[in-house]
């Protein structure tokens, strides 16, 4: 019969992750690596900790965020290939760091083809990593092809001291049956993870716990501590309900029996999954309930309030590395690059040149290579509001303190707003692309409101804003206030039949260029025109009756979540 405790079954976040550090400490190369995400000064004690521990058994190097392909995998060396007049190697960095752990620090901002190179050493050469994440509303994450092969992700948000002395313990030879394995596999599917990895690093956690406090065979705490180490921070689902228990006859009174075996008893009879999945349950971090629960902010482009889109850059941004190419039209000669592409050449070169040819160094136009940076594209939310009606006063005055919200976070999440107006006859722009709040408050004050809807007026009108700001290296999106309803022609007359066809044409139109779109709808009650004009713009549609400002931020950020 299995045995476990209810606060084994709770487990301890905090202690958790010592206990991970710990058991990476023994073995990196056994479990890939650990992220520690989150900065601070326990965070900086445990790398510190596991750095001195770690180098007693191996080379520990940290590798820097802009670090680039010839350093880390090793090239020619530019100053003695020189001297030399012949081409000399140097090693890289991960060769030298070959059967060792590196330390990542600012993992979230590693380039794509940096992590491919480190995840391709740690597949081949007993290599493991310490990633130190430090992003913080998720708008960056390290990249999956690293995480994945890392065992320990850990939130360093709740720990508030380190304590860095392990309990020594004997180390056995600790084994897991065949049943426990097919628990540790059935949990990991239950909460929807898919990846195999995730299971074996889950099976040698269960082994390495049991082996931390000195047991030959693992138990249901060994499995545990595996479940929330390993397998919780990976959830993508809930665990699904267990079906209910027939009803059967009361056991008789048992007398003086005491409430605390009758507990105990309960305990001793759950099954090893519903025991690996109640603590998986209780060990799932909080980040990863609002993802499960829909409650978090969603991440990807076009979002309001957030960074734009990432596109190349050949004067500013994050550098990514030299290319061949020529200087000029804004491009940056690379010049040690360019010296290191030519090296090679130089003996053939000179052999192959005139008598009176005294250069020292031969370069070509093949030789030159010229930087490459990115950067992040501004966001730019487009207002597109309905200002007609009777209740178009109180729509306007939402919308304001929608624009007004949204430029308080301008500043710091590099967004812009503009708003227009679509009402009577046409559609205005009352307030173009700005992140000034003076300015915004003064054009808000005057937005009129009344009469007939233009609505495909709106649409076009906010359609070409949109296709405006890509062209200068914005991310638009668009957010209409409406209730779906036109009654005006893009011409000003009034055809309400025409006008619905017209506004249906321009939404299609604005869905073809690719622009993230919103509706939300202000009417009384949920309309279906509004629905189907969220359906044509192949963007989402948010029934909110009673919008206020802060669900409509809300719900414009929410966009691609």
């Amino acid at each position: 019969m299995l045995r476990v405790s209810p606060t084994t079954v709770l487990g301890d976040r905090v202690s958790d992750t010592e206990l991970a550090l710990h058991l990476f400490v023994r073995n990196p190369h056994q479990f890939g690596g650990i992220i520690l995400k989150g900065p601070g000064p326990v965070r900086d004690a445990m790398v510190a900790f596991a750095q001195e521990a770690l180098a007693k058994r191996g080379p520990v190097a940290r590798i820097p965020v802009n670090i680039d392909s010839e350093r880390l995998l090793g090239g020619l060396d530019l100053s003695a290939t020189l001297a030399a007049g012949r081409g000399v190697m140097r090693s890289g960095l991960l060769n030298d760091c070959s059967g060792g752990v590196v330390i990542l620090p600012m993992a979230e901002r590693i380039p794509r083809d940096i992590a491919a190179h480190i995840a391709q050493a740690m597949d081949g050469r007993k290599l493991a990593a310490i990633l130190l994440d430090d992003s913080v509303d998720g708008d960056e994450a390290p990249p999956p092809v690293l995480t994945e092969r890392i065992a320990f992700h850990c939130d360093m948000s709740e720990l508030r001291q380190f304590d860095g002395a392990a309990s020594p313990t004997a180390l056995h030879s600790a084994a897991l049956t065949d049943m426990q394995l097919v628990g540790l596999v059935n949990t990991a599917s239950a909460l929807g993870i898919g990846s195999a990895r995730a299971s074996i690093f889950a099976h040698k956690a269960a082994h390495a716990h049991a082996e931390f406090h000195g047991r030959a065979a693992a138990n249901d705490d060994d499995l545990t501590a595996a479940v929330r180490l390993v397998l919780a921070p990976r959830a993508t689902q809930f665990p699904p309900d267990a079906p209910p228990e027939p009803e059967s006859d009361p056991p008789p009174d048992q007398p003086d029996s005491d409430p605390g075996d009758d507990e105990e008893r309960q305990v001793e009879d759950m099954d090893l999954e519903d025991i690996l999945l109640e603590a998986a349950a209780a060990a799932i971090p909080k980040n990863i309930l609002d993802q499960i629960n829909g409650t978090a902010k969603g991440k990807g482009k076009g979002q309001a309030g957030r960074s734009g889109q990432k596109q190349k850059s050949a004067q500013r941004g994050r550098p990514l590395g030299a290319r061949p190419g020529v200087p000029g039209h804004g491009r940056k000669l690379a010049l040690i690059d360019s010296l290191r592409a030519a090296a090679p050449w130089q003996s053939m070169r000179r052999a192959a040149a005139a008598a009176n040819d005294l250069r020292k160094i031969h370069i070509r136009k093949s030789d030159l290579r010229v930087r490459h940076y990115e950067q992040r594209r501004e966001s730019l939310t487009i207002f597109a509001v309905d200002a007609s009606g009777s209740s178009a006063l109180s729509r306007l005055a939402e919308a304001k303190g929608a624009v007004e919200m949204m430029l308080a976070q301008a500043y710091v999440k590099r967004s812009q707003v503009a708003l227009i107006a679509f009402r009577q006859n046409g559609a205005e722009i009352l307030l173009p692309p700005t992140r000034s709040l003076t300015r915004a408050r003064r054009a808000l004050a005057a937005l009129p409101g009344g009469g007939g809807t233009p609505l495909a007026a709106g649409l076009q009108a906010a359609q070409h804003m949109a296709e405006t700001a890509m062209r200068g290296g914005q991310t638009p999106t668009i957010a209409i206030l409406t209730d779906g309803k036109a009654n005006v022609r893009t011409d000003g007359t009034a055809n309400r039949e025409l006008a619905m066809a017209e506004a249906q044409q321009a939404a299609k139109s604005l869905a073809q260029s690719g622009v993230q779109c919103i509706v939300i709808d202000i009417s009384p009650r949920p309309r279906v025109e509004a629905a189907e004009l969220a359906e044509a713009l192949n963007g989402r549609y948010l029934p909110l009756p009673q919008a206020q400002s802060t669900a409509m931020v809300a719900a414009i950020e929410s966009i691609g979540g």
